[in-house]
C-alpha cells in the first residue's frame, strides 16, 4: 500500500502507478503487465519490447504506448496522497482486498481516504433508490444498525436516498462503513453529502478507482458498482424501481458469485418492482437483517479461512496464548503473538494496534477478524479488546 508521501520525497512506484492509472485503457491489460513484471515501475521500465515479450498483442502495445506517452502522474493526485489517511493500493500490493481481487474486472488500483483495513473485513452492501419511501429509508437504517450490531461493515455508494440512510445509520450506531464513489475520492457527490463524506473519512473508508479531482461522469457510476459488489460478501437491495442502478449492483454481485438479497414491498409501490424482479430471478427474499446475517455466515467463515491461509498464522484455543510467547503453546507466528500482546482488556482503536505492532493495517485487520471468529477478541464501535 502506498501513501502518504513526504513533501520532499518521490516514490517511484507511486508515480509509475499514477501514470498507469492516468493512461487509462483496459484494467485487465495493465493488471496483467503488473503481474508479469512485479510492479508498476517495472512495467514502465520494460517498455514496448518488454510488453511484446510478455505476449501483449500488438494493438494493445500500440495503444498503451500512445497513452503513456501523454500520461503523467497528476500533481493533484500526488498532493492528495501527501495528506494524512490518504492511500493508494495497487493491484500488485499485499493490501489489495482479497475479495475484490477474486471478482470480475477488478480495478488497477484504489484510492482510499480513511481506514484501508476495512476493505479486508466482511461487509454487506446496502443499496436502493435515490428517492425512497419513508418506509424504505427506515428499512435501510434498521438493516444497517443490525449489521453493525453483528460486527459487519456496511458498504454503499453514498448516493442520495437508501445509500445515504445506510451510511448515516451505520455511523450513528458507532459502526464502520465503506463508500465507493463514482468520482475522485476527494469529490463528494451529491454535494449535499459533503458532511457525510467527511464523516466517513473519519470513521470509515472512502474508496474510488478514479484520480483525485475527477468530477461526476455518468458512466462512472455503474462502473463503480462492480467495486462495491466485489468488496462485499453480499448485496441487499432495499427499494428499487425496475430500472435502477441498484439492480446493476445486484447483477454484478451475482456475477461475482456473491449472495444477493431483496426486501419485498407492496405490489402497488413502484419502488418495490425492482426487488420483486430480483426475487423472481433468484435473489433471496428477506424481511430482516438477521436473515441476511444467518445466510452469509458460511461465506464469512470461508473468508476467515482464506485469510488465515494467507497470513499463515494458526488460530489456537484461547488458553494457549498468554501475554507472552510460551514454549509449547502451539502459537508459532510472532506477528500473531505481537498483536495479542498489543491488545488489552480495554477497547483499542485499529490505528493504535497498527502503531503498537508495526504490522500493516491489512495484516492486523485479518488477524483480528480470525480472533473475533474464534471468540478471543470482541469489537465495540470499531475498537478491539480481549474477551474476558
Amino acid at each position: 500500500m502506498t501513501g502518504p508521501l513526504d513533501d520532499d520525497s518521490t516514490d517511484p512506484e507511486s508515480l509509475a502507478l499514477l501514470r498507469l492509472i492516468a493512461a487509462g485503457g483496459s484494467s485487465a491489460v495493465r493488471c496483467a503487465l503488473i503481474e508479469r513484471f512485479g510492479g508498476a515501475a517495472r512495467v514502465l521500465a520494460a517498455g514496448v519490447a518488454g510488453w511484446r515479450d510478455a505476449g501483449l498483442p500488438e494493438d494493445a502495445v500500440a495503444a498503451l504506448s500512445a497513452a503513456l506517452s501523454a500520461a503523467v502522474a497528476p500533481p493533484t493526485a500526488i498532493a492528495w496522497l501527501r495528506e494524512p489517511a490518504h492511500h493508494l493500493i495497487g493491484w500488485h500490493q499485499d493490501d489489495y482486498p482479497p475479495l475484490l481481487r477474486k471478482s470480475p474486472n477488478p480495478p488497477l488500483a484504489l484510492f482510499v481516504a480513511g481506514d484501508p483495513s476495512l476493505l479486508w473485513q466482511p461487509s454487506i452492501a446496502v443499496v436502493g433508490s435515490r428517492g425512497p419511501t419513508p418506509g424504505g429509508r427506515e428499512n435501510a437504517r434498521d438493516f444497517a444498525r443490525a449489521f453493525v450490531a453483528s460486527g459487519l461493515v456496511v458498504g454503499s455508494g453514498m448516493a442520495a436516498g437508501i445509500d445515504t440512510a445506510a451510511h448515516e445509520a451505520t455511523l450513528d450506531a458507532g459502526g464502520r462503513t465503506i463508500a465507493v464513489l463514482g468520482t475522485g475520492p476527494d469529490v463528494p457527490y451529491p454535494r449535499g453529502n459533503t458532511r457525510l463524506h467527511a464523516r466517513i473519512v473519519g470513521a470509515g473508508a472512502i474508496v474510488s478507482e478514479y484520480l483525485p479531482g475527477t468530477g461526476p461522469v455518468a458512466f462512472h457510476f455503474p462502473s463503480r458498482n462492480r467495486i462495491l459488489a466485489g468488496l462485499s460478501v453480499a448485496t441487499v437491495v432495499i427499494e428499487a424501481a425496475e430500472r435502477s442502478g441498484a439492480l446493476i449492483t445486484a447483477r454484478l454481485a451475482s456475477e461475482a458469485g456473491r449472495e444477493v438479497f431483496a426486501v419485498p414491498g407492496s405490489i402497488h409501490n413502484p419502488l418495490a418492482r425492482g426487488c420483486h424482479r430480483l426475487i423472481r430471478d433468484g435473489a433471496g427474499l428477506v424481511a430482516s437483517a438477521q436473515e441476511v446475517i444467518d445466510a452469509v455466515s458460511p461465506q464469512i467463515a470461508a473468508l476467515a479461512q482464506d485469510l488465515q491461509q494467507q497470513l499463515g498464522a494458526p488460530i489456537q484455543p484461547a488458553a494457549a496464548v498468554g501475554t507472552d510467547a510460551r514454549s509449547g503453546s502451539g502459537v508459532d507466528d510472532p506477528d500473531y503473538q505481537k498483536l495479542w500482546r498489543a491488545l488489552g482488556h480495554y477497547p483499542t482503536a485499529m490505528d493504535q494496534l497498527v502503531q503498537r505492532t508495526g504490522l500493516t493495517a491489512a495484516a492486523v485487520s485479518s488477524m483480528l477478524l480470525l480472533m473475533e471468529l474464534d471468540g478471543r477478541v470482541f469489537s465495540q464501535h470499531g475498537r478491539y479488546f480481549r474477551s474476558r
